[in-house]
């Protein structure tokens, strides 16, 4: 098989699996900090078993890198665990489509941290992406039991978790050259010190169904997905890997239709549709139709 066509492949799967984190989360039935904490635990089992396999386990890291790791670690936790309660306050499909301002999150901290140029173009993909956000929270809770005040809350919540991946990426982009299984073992092992004082020890999961949907999330949602993500990084340009990373909203969307009714209305799907071509926009540095070429148009 081609190159690129393997890793085509494999970037398609990690973006599916990716796609069906939310049905795996309900299909649980834990609170989000237990799902947070067994996807943790599973998936440093998962990873253990993936880095000792390549033979990352005896690589030597710094203590900054370390630091930044833990710190990377702590910002994924935290981004998992809002995640994953928007999904219960918004609905999966909708949680998932705020979920994808992140790139222009950490364009603004590029920007902030990096000294990396914001042009009007991206401001101008940033501004439909604010719409299709505010066409979103306008819209009527996407499920019967779902308050006016939970959706609300649970858009903020998704776009609170976009915030804290941003940050987890920007922290990240700091570790070139270190194994990203073996970050990615470190900031699972975070997550299980993190909330092992939170977990509901005394109410553990029942039952094989949700045993089951959190062995997943650790094992392939966690451990198989990285090694689909990151071999497909090692073959793939860099705006192919971005044009197969919005596989995983049109996935979550349709996931959350055929598993929970749960349908976007129309108004929803204009805002859902706003963000996601924004940031392919951004993405792939489309220019906005009309728009002229100008050698000023950076802030």
């Amino acid at each position: 098989m081609d190159k690129t066509l393997r890793g085509a492949v494999e970037m398609s799967a990690a973006m599916t699996i990716l796609g069906t984190n939310g049905f795996f989360v309900v299909l649980s039935g834990e609170a989000a900090i237990d799902v947070v904490f067994w996807r943790c635990a599973f998936g440093a089992f998962a990873l253990l078993v993936i880095c000792a396999a390549q033979g990352v386990l005896g690589r030597r890291i710094t203590l900054r890198q370390l630091l930044l790791a833990a710190l990377g670690g702590v910002a994924i936790v935290l981004n998992w665990a809002m995640l994953f309660s928007a999904y219960g306050q918004a609905s999966i499909g909708v949680a998932t489509a705020v979920y994808n301002t992140q790139p222009f999150i950490l364009v603004g901290f590029g920007a902030l941290f990096l000294g990396e140029r914001i042009t009007a173009t991206k401001l101008s993909w940033l501004a439909i992406a604010f719409l299709g956000v505010m066409l979103i929270v306008q819209a009527k809770p996407g499920g019967p039991e779902a308050s006016g005040l939970n959706y609300a809350f649970g858009i903020l919540l998704a776009f609170c978790a976009a915030f804290f991946w941003a940050v987890a990426a920007l922290l990240t982009k700091k570790l070139t050259g270190t194994p990203p299984q073996l970050i990615a073992l470190i900031q699972v092992c975070v997550g299980i010190l993190m909330l092992a004082p939170f977990v509901s020890w005394s109410a553990l999961p029942e039952g094989g169904i949700a045993w089951g949907a959190l062995i997943t999330l650790g094992a392939v949602h966690t451990g198989l997905m990285y090694i689909l993500m990151y071999g497909a990084v090692q073959k793939l340009p860099t705006y192919l890997q971005g044009a197969f990373s919005f596989i995983y909203p049109v996935v979550a969307i349709v996931v959350d239709y055929i598993a929970f009714g749960h349908a976007l209305q129309a108004v929803q799907l204009v805002g859902a549709a706003a963000i996601v071509t924004a940031a392919m926009g951004m993405t792939f540095g489309w220019r906005i139709p009309g728009r002229k070429k100008t050698s000023g148009a950076a802030l």
